[in-house]
């Protein structure tokens, strides 16, 4: 019912429009940006049921629980289960060896505020787990999601993120003033 919801707002109402190719590919980071608003998730909901592919995220085991892990995990919600001293990344990345099509979206600002850098996690969890990333944007101003084209890290974060971020300038998110904006690293 919650997909049914999202694809009538992203579609219908928010007049969302899909530009670019996802993907057959089963194992790769979606990173999506700019994340400004709850709505991203509903667009993001929209956009996956309008695809009709498999796309996961990960939360904690916390939200999980007997009454609401049939709706988290409906959505394509992953529990993480972190093992004592183990780093969030080698626990991703185990995901990615266990399951047969694992491809996990993930907002690299990390938050929905205004940020000035990117978190690095969905870099590291691409690396250790050997599989590319995929940038797609939400552009409210223009009313799309955009799938850009598949990228491989190269070890260098620097010249990498910077390539990334290129992507997403003028991109406009439902809360435009905090929509990501490249800064020289």
């Amino acid at each position: 019912m919650f997909r049914l919801i999202a694809l009538i707002f992203t579609r219908y109402i928010f007049k969302f429009r899909l530009i670019g190719d996802f993907p057959k590919l089963k194992k790769f980071v979606i990173i999506v940006v700019p994340h400004t608003s709850n709505w991203d998730f509903i667009v993001a909901i929209g956009a996956r049921t309008i695809l009709n592919e498999p796309i996961h995220f990960v939360g904690k085991k916390a939200l999980f629980n007997p009454l609401t892990s049939w709706f988290f995990k409906g959505l394509g919600g992953m529990p993480l289960n972190r093992k004592k001293n183990e780093q969030v990344v080698d626990t991703i990345a185990r995901m990615y060896a266990e399951e047969d099509c694992f491809r996990m979206a993930i907002a690299p600002e990390g938050t929905r505020k205004k940020v000035e850098a990117w978190k690095t996690g969905f870099y590291y969890i691409a690396q250790k787990a050997e599989v590319p990333i995929l940038p797609i944007a939400f552009d409210w101003k223009n009313k799309e999601v955009i799938f850009h084209p598949l990228f491989i890290p190269t070890n260098d974060m620097d010249k990498d993120f910077g390539d990334l971020m290129k992507l997403f300038q003028g991109v406009e998110g439902k809360v435009k003033k905090n929509s990501f904006q490249q800064i020289q690293r």
